[in-house]
């Protein structure tokens, strides 16, 4: 190829297009990626040829092509270590929920310690919102039934009830899991 300042693009493009994509795709092994740094090599390549004099275009094309496929490559890597600390974090997680689950036994889940703690976190309730959740936990009252029974309207039994989940959500923190299979699911 004859060396020209005024190098028509398109020429430049038909001539060296498909060496420089099948150069890149033999390190980068993926032909979008390939197809991208190929075009964008070449037009890098001709707007320096436009500017300066280049004897060995070639060898300048091929520095370029190396260098974007460079920098693809470390690029990928990085995204991959990033992935790959993501799954290991998501492995570990899991993990954590496997040996918990493993661990768990129902049998003891309301041992003496929990129960005391239960116990301990309802007799810090106001009496009457106390006994409100004693009737809907416990004794398995309805809201109605429940409000009937102070003369306060079912709104009234929600609201005691949530002030009442609130503190013992937070008495129980520890056994947050265990609290919610035991108080929230009804």
């Amino acid at each position: 190829m004859e060396v020209n300042n005024k190098i028509n693009f398109n020429i430049l493009y038909s001539t060296y297009y498909k060496k420089s994509f099948l150069f890149t795709k033999s390190y980068v092994h993926d032909d979008q990626a390939a197809e991208d740094i190929a075009s964008e090599s070449l037009i890098k390549l001709w707007e320096f040829m436009k500017n300066e004099d280049v004897v060995y275009p070639k060898v300048l094309l091929l520095k370029i092509l190396k260098n974007k496929s460079l920098d693809y490559l470390k690029h990928q890597v990085i995204r991959e270590e990033a992935l790959n600390s993501i799954n290991e974090f998501g492995m570990n997680d899991l993990e954590i929920r496997i040996s918990s689950l493993e661990t768990c036994i129902p049998d003891t889940l309301l041992s003496r310690e929990l129960e005391s703690l239960i116990n301990e976190a309802i007799a810090k309730l106001p009496p009457q919102t106390r006994k409100i959740f004693e009737m809907s936990r416990f004794e398995n009252k309805t809201n109605r039934e429940i409000a009937e029974t102070f003369h306060i309207t079912t709104k009234g039994v929600e609201y005691h009830i949530s002030n009442a989940l609130k503190v013992m959500r937070m008495q129980l923190k520890d056994y947050l899991p265990v609290f919610y299979f035991l108080f929230y699911i009804n």
